[in-house]
């Protein structure tokens, strides 16, 4: 029995189709489609059930995935060992992580990345959906917010800071506030999802502000926010990492900027931090680098 078989059945499990599997594998659907067939022969029992329109293990075939990731953990174990004591990154590097932060933050922490160490590729899945890491065969994935239970390991990278914008037109046509309970008097965009309210908390110190606002635009998409900000439609809530480029540019400017808005943080996850190899290691230490300087306007 050979390793390739092993992961060529893996891979089908994980993706849930001979087509999805062959892509991720770079392979032809109908080769695999043999090396699987040829695995059942060898074993002498059938893995997988097979329709025209799904695909699902058998019990026999559940037992022997489980194993069959447990020696491909294995195998890969031993790969680290070797990548480890070579010290440069090398190989595919597969991550996830939000279509959002993806497109704000992770996109260029990918291109210095790859631009860092040219021994490694990069399969990156930008996803609304939580992926399960481990079976489905990533390194590591980026996660914005607070962090479920998990038997994962996390490292902090750093924290999303957010602040108050608007242009300078709008700043014209209506006096900046010059205490967060002005806010209710103005035009607000928020980022944010549910019912169309939203509570901003500021804080100065010791001192605390929650103020709830019936915002003129809410959307849960930060570049629409943005946009909304730069047509002078409000005082928008944003991320400073957003926020930046706006303000560096002259289109939206900082609204009590002596207060400060909660921070949420973002990190790394993994499967172990036993074994991290080169590859990892080295786009998390970049990503944490990358976090302390693109996080503040």
């Amino acid at each position: 029995m050979e390793i390739t078989a092993l992961q060529a059945f893996v891979k089908v499990v994980q993706t849930g189709s001979f087509t999805r599997a062959a892509d991720a594998l770079h392979t032809q659907k109908a080769y695999l489609s043999r090396v699987v067939t040829q695995l059942e022969k060898d074993l002498g029992a059938r893995l997988l059930e097979r329709t025209t329109r799904s695909l699902s293990l058998t019990e026999i075939g559940r037992e022997f995935f489980e194993r069959a990731v447990g020696i491909l953990a294995s195998v890969e174990d031993a790969q680290r060992a070797v990548q480890k004591a070579q010290g440069e990154p090398r190989g595919v590097l597969k991550l996830t992580c939000g279509v959002e932060f993806g497109m704000i933050a992770v996109s260029g922490w990918i291109a210095a990345y790859l631009e860092r160490y040219p021994q490694v590729r990069v399969d990156a899945e930008f996803t609304g959906r939580i992926v399960d890491i481990v079976h489905e065969g990533f390194d590591l994935a980026i996660r914005v917010g607070p962090l479920v239970d998990s038997t994962l390991t996390a490292r902090k990278l750093g924290e999303l800071r957010y602040g108050l914008f608007a242009t300078p037109a709008y700043l014209a046509r209506r006096a900046a506030p010059e205490h967060p309970a002005e806010l209710e008097t103005h035009d607000v965009l928020s980022f944010a999802g549910g019912s169309h309210q939203a509570t901003w908390m500021l804080s100065r110190g010791d001192l605390q502000e929650r103020v709830t606002l019936q915002p003129r635009m809410k959307a849960n998409n930060v570049f629409a926010v943005r946009d909304a900000a730069i047509a002078g439609l409000g005082i928008a809530q944003l991320p400073l990492i957003v926020a930046s480029p706006t303000v560096q540019g002259g289109q939206l400017r900082p609204i009590l900027s002596d207060w400060s808005l909660p921070t949420v943080p973002v990190h790394a996850v993994f499967a172990s931090a036993r074994y991290l190899t080169p590859k990892v290691r080295g786009f998390i230490d970049l990503a944490a680098d990358a976090v302390q300087g693109e996080m503040r306007v």
